[in-house]
């Protein structure tokens, strides 16, 4: 059963093949329910393939999409980055712990994280039927080689490329299981790179025969499995390409001869957002998109100009700068996806363009059984790395003074659940809170308050993010150094363990490899429980 007609004219060919975005995290930050009435608008002018879904909530979600395929002449396919969950892009919705939690389980018990992966794969792909969404941007498939990675870290299931394919293979059998597109990302791999794409082109001067015996391990994987699509790194590969300046996004060498030739991969090529500075063209985004299409993309993420993007494409094919047969390759990519979703799930069943909706699948959207699922698996991601002075499990009683300190490195860190979790738990706690930000004479504040207790425990919540450093900032690691030196002190992550390293001194040291409401609660919990 087809969706309906493809498009014959070459403007509407060029559209098809550009996601744009609905909704935004980034300044101005914007609502998917405020931003529809501008993504309408630009679907009268532009019909694009598809949408990447942001910042949304539940369960008016369901609604804003389904206005948006109404708008459009062609059905929508929608996208979202929910690697955690539909809860990352949907208030309301489930969110679950960072990949690297779950193969912290896999550590002790390999078998039982591949369960809890596809487990809350299906729980993904469930509740993001019910929104309307199609595709999830996921999982990472790179293997974290870098451990201070600025932008994969705990994204990532690990530094084993073993471990981390049959997490990825797990991912995939439960997206695969309720109908839901997979995206591996971000080929050929985002694991060792030490710059944020967001910012800057990273490297990787890594050779061949190292990247296949572990970058390319869970890619191949992936593609055995069955994976839909799959999504470009804007990273530099010389020893693939012959040179430093050009992003696997645009190679063709990496697009066609690696990925296509080489590896067999059949599914759509999209690529990494397109507003990222690694590939940011602000002087010809439209030539910039159609040498892309020529390199071996099929899909075009999240440009700032849609429009633009799509005009350059055509000017492209009118100059000769690009086969129209390119483009009908890539538009028959994008197609089959949609004819494959009708096949499954029923033409408005895939594509709805009203609010009508299954009770029953909307009910579990955030509902208990998933929630309770999401803080099983924080609790069983709690790593405790060391103890040896005994310092855990710590004490409740009222009579002892306790300093409990979360530096945040970044500024979106939600501090609200932390806060309510140590105070019940720790009646006698005194909670302070510092982002990255953080004055110098509040950070000495800090210490003469930490100086006044009986026990101090340090949270550290790093993970990686956009347009920013891993890490804490310089003077937030010199107030925790200096606090750990003067004061027994126990130090707890709320991401990346390798923060862990730089307190040796630590009476006790311990990870939950997330910073999601599940993982806040079960870390403190871990703090009373016997080791």
């Amino acid at each position: 059963m087809l969706v309906t007609e493809r498009p014959t004219a070459l403007y509407d060919k060029a559209c098809q093949l550009i996601f744009a975005r609905l909704g935004t995290n980034l300044p101005p930050v914007t609502s998917a329910e405020d931003d529809i009435e501008r993504v309408e608008a630009l679907l009268e002018r532009c019909p694009v393939g598809g949408l990447i879904f942001f910042n949304g909530q539940w369960p008016g979600a369901r609604a804003i999409i389904a206005r948006a395929q109404a708008a459009s002449r062609y059905p929508l396919l929608v996208g979202a980055d929910i690697e955690r969950g539909i809860g990352q892009e949907v208030r309301g919705a489930t969110l679950f712990p960072h990949a690297r939690a779950f193969s912290a389980i896999g550590d002790d018990a390999p078998e039982e994280a591949e369960t809890l992966v596809e487990e809350a794969a299906q729980v993904t792909a469930r509740e993001a039927r019910a929104c309307g969404i199609h595709i999830t941007f996921a999982p990472v498939a790179d293997v974290n080689l870098t451990p201070k990675n600025p932008i994969i870290a705990t994204r990532a299931f690990g530094d084993e490329p073993q471990g981390v394919a049959r997490l990825v293979r797990a991912y995939l059998r439960g997206c695969q299981a309720e109908g839901m597109l997979t995206t591996p990302k971000h080929f050929p791999g985002h694991g060792r790179t030490t710059a944020d794409p967001h910012a800057e082109m990273p490297l990787v001067d890594a050779p061949r025969e190292e990247l296949e015996a572990t970058d390319f391990v869970p890619f191949r994987a992936a593609f055995e499995e069955g994976a839909d699509l799959v999504m470009t790194a804007h990273v530099a590969f010389p020893a693939l390409t012959g040179n430093d300046q050009t992003p696997a996004t645009g190679s063709k060498t990496i697009m066609r001869g690696l990925l296509r030739d080489e590896m067999g991969f059949e599914g759509p090529v999209v690529s990494d957002s397109l507003i990222m500075g690694a590939v940011k063209d602000t002087q010809d985004p439209g030539a910039q998109a159609a040498a892309l299409v020529e390199a071996g993309v099929d899909l075009l993420l999240d440009p700032d100009d849609p429009e633009a993007v799509a005009e350059g494409i055509v000017d492209a094919v009118e100059r000769g700068a690009l086969p129209e047969a390119r483009v009908d390759e890539a538009l028959a990519r994008v197609w089959r996806l949609k004819d494959a979703l009708v096949e499954r799930h029923g033409r408005d069943g895939a594509f709805p363009t009203t609010d009508e909706h299954n009770p029953e699948e909307s009910a579990q959207v955030g509902g208990p059984e998933h929630q309770r699922l999401s803080k099983h698996i924080a609790r069983e991601a709690v790593t405790v790395m060391d103890n040896g002075a005994g310092a855990l499990p710590l004490s409740t009683q009222q009579g002892e003074k306790m300093a409990f300190i979360r530096l945040a490195a970044g500024e979106h860190a939600d501090n609200v659940l932390l806060a309510k979790s140590v105070q019940e738990t720790f009646p006698q706690a005194r909670y302070y809170a510092a982002g990255p930000d953080v004055e110098q004479r509040e950070l000495e504040i800090l210490r003469r308050e930490a100086a006044d207790a009986d026990t101090v425990v340090l949270a550290l919540r790093v993970e990686p993010a956009a347009w920013h450093d891993f890490g804490l900032t310089p003077s937030q690691q010199r107030f925790a150094e200096a606090l750990v030196e003067e004061h027994p002190t126990v130090v707890a992550a709320l991401g990346s363990s390798h923060v862990l390293e730089d307190f040796p001194g630590a009476v006790a040291r311990l990870c939950a490899y997330s910073d999601v409401p599940a993982s806040q609660q079960a870390l403190v919990a871990a703090l009373i429980k016997p080791h």
